[in-house]
Formats: C-alpha cells, structure tokens, sequence
C-alpha cells in the first residue's frame, strides 16, 4: 500500500486519526493509497482532510475523524473528551469543505476536473452510531463508527458507490497523477553554495553570541582579546568600536592589512549611529595626522612611529583618541604601540582593547615568546581568553588545531572533508588553478573561492601590483574568485579556499603560514601541493592532518578541460 507519508507522526491529541490510519492500512487492498493530514487552500479558506483514500477502480474519501464519545442534539454536534462536553462543527460539513477544496484545487493543479466518485465521510473510533440513525444531509452510510471499523473495507467501498458525488470509478492513471500532488517529493539539490549558506548562518549566530565577552569586560578599560584564528576577534573588534562611539567617545579602529582594513570601514559604513573617527590602517592614520609617507622598511617600521609619538605629543587635546581599538594586534611592531597610545587623551590609562592571536605573528614584529613580559607591548593589559574556533567547520578547525594551543574548541558545524590535491611545488600554481573550475563545475559560486598561494603570486594576482585599492575593492566587491597571498588576506575569509603550498621564502615563519591559510576557509579547504613539504613546515600534528584529509585530483568538464590545455 501507498502511504503518505509512509510512517506518519501522530501528536498528542491525534490518537482517533492514528486508530483509524491503522485499521484502513490493514483492512485495504494494497493498490489503495492513504494520505494522511491533506492541506489544501482553496482562496483563502484553509481546509485539511485529515485521511483521504484514493482507490483505484472504486474512487475517492476524504474522512474527518472525531475522537472522544460524539452526539448530536437538536442539530448541534458535540465532543466529549478528556476537556468535557463541547460544541463542534459539523464533522460531515467539514469532510464536505475539504473535499470540494480538494477538487478545485487538483483541477487546477492537472488542467482537467476530478469527476470520479468522491465521498465525504466521517470516522468515530471511540463512538458508537445506530445503524437506522439518520438526519438531514449526513446519511448513515457516511459515519464509519468503532464497530464499522472493525470490517471496514466493504462499508468504505459501499460508501464511495453509493454516496459519493460523479458517476465513474477512479482510474489508475488518474490516481498516478494525484499521487506526486499529495507527496510533494522535495530533493535536496546538490548545490553545495547552499550548504555553505547554511553552514554560515550559524557560524554567525556562534559568532554573535560572542558579544556576552564585551558584556561581562565592559569595565575593563584596557584589555588585550587573546583567541586563536575563526574566534570572531575581527567581529568583537567591530562591536567593541562600536560601543565606544556611541558613549560619544573618540575612537580610533585600527589594523595592519590593507585588505582587513577595507572590511573594517565597509562594516563601519553601514552603522547609523555615531562612528569612529578613524578606521584603517596604523601608517595610514599617521599620514593622516601630518606624518610623510616615507620608503623603505625601516622607515615604516621605526622612523614613521617615532615621528609619530613626536607629532602626537603636540596635538591639541580635541584631536586626540579617547580609545583605540586594534585588530590582529599581534602585527603591531612595539614601537608602533608608543606611537599609538600617544595619540590618547591619557596615554597612560586611556582606553585600549587588543583582539590579537600570539601564533599568527606572521611578520615577525616582536618575539611571540615574550607574551605577557616586560618586553610584550600589550603585556600592561587585562588578558582575556576566546577558545572557541566559530568561524570554520569542524573538520577545517581540525587540520590547524596543532597551530593553535591546547584550549582550541572547534565549534562551528561539521561541514566538508577537508581535500588534498598532493602535487609537486612547481606545479602547485598550475594543479590549484584546476582545483577553481571543478569546484565551480560542483556548482560552487566564484565568488565563494579564494585562491591563496604562501610564495609566490599567481599571474592574475601580480596584475594588481600597481593597483592595490582597485586590487581589494574588487574582493569587498565579492563578484570574482579572489587571487592572493596568505600574509595579505590575515583576518579575512571565504566559504572556499584552495591553500596553494607553492613553497616558502623563509621556513622559519612556514608553520605561521600554514596556520592563517588553513584557517582562511569557512565551510571547504583544499591544500594543494607537496605532502612532504607541508608536513616539514608544520610537524607531525600537520602530518596527522593531512591523514585525516580526503585525497582528490580535480575532475574538469570537457570544456573546461580543453580551455584549461
């Protein structure tokens, strides 16, 4: 027998519609189908057929089933259940609704009337019914009580040939018709953009939740947020900006990356509230209070912050910072913190809140093993712990959980098996650019995919040498995948990102590197190149990783196969 659904859920409340369903399922031939709990809107009236039975060679029922002990007195139908006595619709008239709904609706539905026998009947389980009972309307053949139900199946029959309105018997074919209108069979697509979307909606609820960390710190006036990569620092930086602005405070929003800081004001854009005075990077807020823009490394890292404190002292009083705000802190150089605390109305005890990750200090500006000493320019303020990995799939999470210390918890969803593509250092440029169009042949959107290399660039990335604003508007943008460097995209992500291990210019900081690009994906990582490489620069927690991974060689479509030959 065909039953829709097969195993149906019947709440409390509902156990007269089960003992109904039971007894048809046993009693009835096995070409009949039963659907049980029909809606169906006919304008704006909502009817449900709580069993409708669809017989092929006979016709149709739509039965309203009453539980308790059902009576009728001077025309008005009651219920008595485990609530008392009450009034009730008319069981017949509300069978009589819905089956005449559920004609309209099958015609419009199929393009031609339902003309076959349909009666509209009513089922008492717990009630017992005379057999020469009878009023006006509601012949007795239409009431199927607990002893009809014991031998049902001819009474049933008998009720749709002698009652039911139209003249002709249901044909099979027509029932195969009505079948896929009752079932409403809903496939899940593979289009795995929308898992990814889905995947995401609750990495940000996770991330939100967050904000009780703010709550619970707000009277702590200077505090470092010390958590490991997908934590949500870069979200609690915003929201702590945030807050200060709205006291009315004069609050500075500050950053290294160029492409973090273009994030940074495009979240700030949005409020409509009071806004920070500045948000970008440390060397460009130091242009901005009067500083040359000078070359060379050591111009930036040590003349330009000592021009700074020197400008910052002689700033009159309304043009300097109530609070800062730093985001991956940890790439602050120590001279570039004088810097910036002299720029506060009290460089001593002025507000300031770090959001930082010791292991990700990819550029090397001060000793990460000197955290919380004399010698750690944040070591003057309250340390907060974030464990929690929100931001990337569990399965992501576990591939850098050696980078990130023992209190790392992964919390996000499970997710995608994380993929290695092994391939050699040479041709892991070239293998990854495949990895782009199969995973957009998958159904991937490409602008949900970040390729990033930890080398050298690839071909579309150097075209944005010379444009380095157009470069990151374009990813802000979000209409391309996005071509990178691991360095250049700290602090930001993707839902794909196809790690390129095209070698290393400094195996020392290899283990950093590896850690922020394992970490840059939301909800797929694919880490394309050496094995043995990757493994020498990440140790033996990333060798269990790589274990752990699924293997993949990427599968082009014809055409894109022969456009990428």
């Amino acid at each position: 027998m065909h039953c829709i659904p097969e195993d149906p859920i019947f709440k409390d409340g509902h156990l007269a519609e089960k003992a109904v369903w039971d007894t048809l399922r046993a009693q009835l031939p096995d070409d009949v189908v039963l659907a049980h709990s029909v809606q169906v809107r006919h304008g704006r009236a909502e009817h449900e057929i709580d069993i409708l039975v669809l017989w092929p060679g006979v016709g149709l029922a739509a039965i309203e089933v009453k539980g308790g002990k059902i009576s009728v007195d001077q025309g008005q139908w009651y219920q008595s259940d485990r609530q008392g006595k009450h009034r009730i619709e008319s069981p017949i008239a509300q069978s009589q609704g819905s089956q005449h709904a559920f004609k309209d609706w099958v015609k419009d539905q199929i393009g031609s009337p339902l003309v076959s026998r349909f009666a509209y009947m009513a089922a008492f389980p717990y009630s017992d019914v005379p057999h020469d009972w009878e009023m006006a309307g509601v012949p007795r053949p239409l009431i199927l009580d607990h002893d009809d139900l014991t031998d049902c199946r001819e009474r049933l029959r008998a009720a749709i040939e002698t009652q039911a309105q139209g003249g002709s018997s249901l044909a099979p074919k027509y029932a195969q018709r009505i079948i896929p209108l009752l079932s409403g069979d809903l496939e899940p697509t593979s289009d795995p953009s929308l898992s990814a979307d889905e995947l995401e909606d609750l990495q940000e609820h996770l991330t939100e939740r967050q904000k009780v960390l703010l709550d619970c710190s707000r009277s702590i006036p200077r505090a470092r947020f010390v958590g490991g990569a997908g934590s949500g620092k870069t979200w609690l930086a915003v929201e702590k900006a945030k807050r200060l602005a709205k006291e009315g405070k004069r609050v500075g929003l500050f950053c290294y990356n160029r492409g973090l800081a273009e994030h940074l004001r495009r979240q700030v854009a949005g409020w409509r509230q009071a806004k920070p005075v500045y948000v970008g990077e440390f060397h460009d807020y130091a242009v901005s209070l009067g500083v040359p823009n000078g070359h060379g490394q050591a111009y930036f890292d040590e003349d330009m912050p000592a021009l700074m404190r020197d400008l910052a002292a002689g700033l009159p009083s309304d043009q300097k910072l109530d609070a800062i705000v730093i985001d991956e802190a940890q790439d602050f150089a120590p001279l570039w913190w004088k810097s910036l605390l002299g720029c506060l109305r009290d460089p001593e005890g002025g507000e300031t809140y770090a959001f930082m990750d010791e292991r990700q200090n990819v550029y090397g500006r001060w000793d990460s093993q000197s955290a919380g000493t004399a010698l750690d320019p944040t070591g003057s303020l309250v340390t907060l712990h974030i464990d929690e990995n929100l931001r990337n799939t569990k399965r992501i999470a576990q591939t850098f959980k050696g980078f990130a210390g023992k209190h790392f918890a992964p919390r996000g969803g499970d997710g995608l098996p994380v993929r290695l593509v092994p391939c050699s250092t040479d041709a892991a440029i070239d293998v990854a650019g495949d990895c782009v169009d199969a995973l957009i042949d998958e159904g991937w959107a490409n602008n949900q995919i970040a390729f990033l290399t930890t080398k050298n660039r690839h071909s579309i990335h150097k075209e944005f040498e010379n444009d380095p604003v157009g470069y990151w508007k374009a990813f802000h943008d979000d209409d391309a995948e996005f071509y990178g460097h691991v360095l250049g995209f700290k602090g930001l992500e993707r839902s794909v990102v196809i790690l390129c291990v095209n070698g290393f210019k400094d195996m020392g900081r290899a283990a950093e590197l590896l850690y922020v690009g394992l970490s840059r994906a939301r909800c797929l990582l694919v880490v394309v190149g050496d094995p043995d490489l990757i493994a020498e620069a990440g140790g033996p927690e990333m060798a269990h990783a790589m274990d752990r991974m699924q293997k993949w060689q990427p599968e082009l479509e014809p055409a894109a196969a022969s456009s990428a030959s």
